[in-house]
This record gives C-alpha cells, sequence and structure tokens, in this order.
C-alpha cells in the first residue's frame, strides 16, 4: 500500500524510524556538521534521517530537499533522478 509522506510525518517518531527501517531502502550515508545522514528512499519520497554521534541517538527525520546545499554531497556519490537535479 502506498503512503503518502503526510501519513509518513503523522506518525510518533519512534513509529518513523521503525517504518523507515523496515520499509525502506537505504540509498546512502553522507557526513554533515556533527551528524551523520542517511538518505533512504521510502515509498516514493527520500528521507534523510539525522543521527547525532555524540549523542548516540536520531536526531530527526527530514524530507530532502533538493535545493538545499547538502545535495552535492549526494551527487558526488550516486545519481538522483533527474527532476532532482532541476532543482539543483
Amino acid at each position: 500500500m502506498q503512503h503518502s509522506f503526510f501519513d509518513f510525518f503523522n506518525l510518533s517518531f519512534e513509529s518513523q524510524i521503525k517504518r523507515l527501517y523496515r520499509e525502506g531502502d537505504f540509498i546512502v550515508a553522507i557526513r554533515y556538521y556533527g551528524y551523520k545522514i542517511n538518505l533512504y528512499l521510502l515509498d516514493d519520497y527520500y528521507l534523510e534521517v539525522f543521527y547525532n554521534h555524540k549523542l548516540d541517538k536520531i536526531e530527526k527525520i527530514e524530507l530532502l530537499d533538493f535545493a538545499h546545499s547538502r545535495m552535492k554531497f549526494y551527487a558526488d556519490q550516486i545519481a538522483l533522478p533527474s527532476f532532482a537535479k532541476a532543482n539543483s
């Protein structure tokens, strides 16, 4: 069953993490400031999981912003869909 990202973000944080790890596809990890950011594909949308090593915890999960400067770190490692490049 296809879910929207609205459905995903209406879940509790713990449920978001569980669903992402059970149903999402890991794409790549990058280091960005104090975070290790894991990029996942869930249904048809990309999500970033911000893991803080010093605190040993996931601090937030966000929908990937294709216009963010972080995109260059992903672009160096993987090829994202062409619509992502149009927004860069």
